[in-house]
């Protein structure tokens, strides 16, 4: 994969010059491989307009029929006209589009053992944030943690007829693709008869703020044989239809951007500009009762000051039963410094204890190349964890010298719901040959500095209020 993404890469270099920039080239490689993969895997497209009508020409007569090709692939029916709304080409040079035409050509992407359209998309994310560009990670979540994450939560659909999943900061569909992966892998890839269209029409939901992003998370499900419902729109400070979930899995945007209000939702118990805390609270709106959750978030959103009240609530109407601390490095090399969790919990039954996993003490920070995050990270603590999706499972506690340890709702009271627990010494942080990179400090300092403005930004609007 990672010569393909050179290979696209580069040639990513040469449209510049012809004022093509990164993000027009990404969506116009994502129009060109979706109708590559199209004809690999013979999914049904007008014979005018496939990648086989584009092969044969050349020069004007290319340009032009690409440009006929997104209009009228924008006014078909259903999904498929979804993904091309308002696609549009950004080509300025024929000869630039027959060559990446012929690059693409080069390769039988359908057989490639990954999500090639995920993958592919995601290392060119990777090599744009290496030169600076700022705001690549938002759309990434590592897949071993992707998959780790599914294989707790079990989305399974198969006998339920209303049975639903939903990511609500999709991205590009990397949470919704994987759990379909997972029910086809559970399934040994025969679903039963009766179950097909449901599950394929009526289980996968997701929402995404940014256009680009959403349209690859279409294609995505489109190339699997999936038509998954994923609303273009803000999240938190649109109010949510009728929909409710039994599994959702997210990893909501990092940072502060965009979130110096508190959205005016009557279903938001706590009132705060935290965009986390706010995610955390649409989940606990829009899942069913029994329902389950998994969520990725920064290690300030545990401790932050609107925190514990938001915790505090959802312990009430929830089991908020594990939480994981993810290695340093995870999201690299998007977010070298950012320091995060995944937090499990199911609605419906109040907190009695909390299990936390400490997946970073002692244990060598993430890098791209030396040391990338793999299945085996989390091979120890889905045993822990237990066959049970809801964290109901028989476990141990391993005392202060273990990785794996119970807390009682009683001793997180006495903290005020702030989650931020830890037990083991970190011996790697005194180490000076083993401290982070400089620049992953930093960040470190960043994100922790961005957790008090938040708090700043609180006080402002009560002041304000006064």
């Amino acid at each position: 994969m990672s010569d393909v993404v050179n290979k696209l890469w580069g040639f990513c270099h040469t449209l510049r010059h012809e004022g093509i920039d990164y993000n027009d080239y990404i969506e116009q490689l994502s129009f060109l491989l979706f109708l590559k993969m199209a004809d690999e895997k013979e999914v049904h497209l007008s014979a005018k307009y496939n990648w086989q009508s584009m092969k044969k020409r050349s020069g004007g007569d290319l340009m032009d029929h690409y440009s006929d090709m997104l209009r009228d692939l924008a006014k078909e029916e259903g999904l498929l006209g979804e993904i091309f709304t308002q696609a549009q080409n950004r080509f300025n040079n024929p000869v630039s589009l027959k060559k990446l035409l012929n690059l693409i050509e080069e390769d039988e992407w359908t057989s490639m053992d990954v999500d090639v359209k995920g993958a592919a998309f995601e290392g060119l994310l990777e090599k744009a944030a290496s030169e600076g560009k700022k705001g690549a990670g938002q759309y990434f979540t590592p897949r071993p943690l992707i998959q780790s994450m599914v294989r707790l939560m079990k989305p399974d659909p198969r006998g339920n007829k209303n049975f639903k999943i939903s990511d609500p900061a999709c991205g590009t569909g990397g949470f919704l693709v994987s759990a379909y992966e997972w029910l086809m892998k559970e399934s040994k890839g025969a679903l039963p008869r009766e179950d097909v269209k449901r599950i394929r029409e009526k289980t996968y939901f997701g929402q995404e703020l940014v256009a680009r992003p959403r349209r690859l998370a279409l294609m995505n499900m489109y190339l699997h044989g999936v038509t998954p419902k994923i609303k273009l729109g803000d999240t938190i400070y649109n109010t949510p239809g009728s929909d409710r979930f039994d599994v959702v899995l997210a990893n909501p945007p990092f940072g502060t951007k965009g979130a110096n209000q508190a959205p005016e939702r009557d279903d938001f118990t706590i009132e705060t500009s935290n965009k986390q805390l706010n995610f955390v609270q649409h989940i606990m709106s829009t899942l069913k009762t029994s329902g389950r959750a998994a969520i990725v978030l920064p290690d300030n959103v545990l401790f932050e000051d609107k925190a514990g009240e938001v915790f505090e609530i959802l312990m009430q109407d929830c089991n908020l039963h594990t939480i994981l601390r993810l290695p340093r490095g995870t999201f690299t090399p998007y977010a070298q410094g950012v320091k995060a969790n995944v937090i499990f919990f199911q609605k419906g039954l109040p907190t009695e204890k909390v299990w936390i996993y400490d997946n970073r003490s002692n244990i060598e920070g993430i890098t791209k190349k030396d040391r990338p995050l793999t299945a085996k990270h989390f091979e120890d603590f889905e045993k822990c964890y237990g066959a049970d999706p809801n964290g109901n499972s028989k476990r141990k506690d391993q005392g202060e010298t273990g990785r794996f340890r119970c807390f009682t709702l009683e001793e997180i009271k006495k903290r005020n719901y702030k989650l931020d627990i830890t037990w083991l010494k970190d011996d790697s942080i005194e180490d000076a040959d083993s401290l982070p990179e400089p620049n992953d400090l930093a960040t470190e300092a960043i994100t922790e500095l961005e957790a008090v403005v938040d708090d700043l930004r609180e006080i402002l609007i009560l002041l304000d209020e006064s």
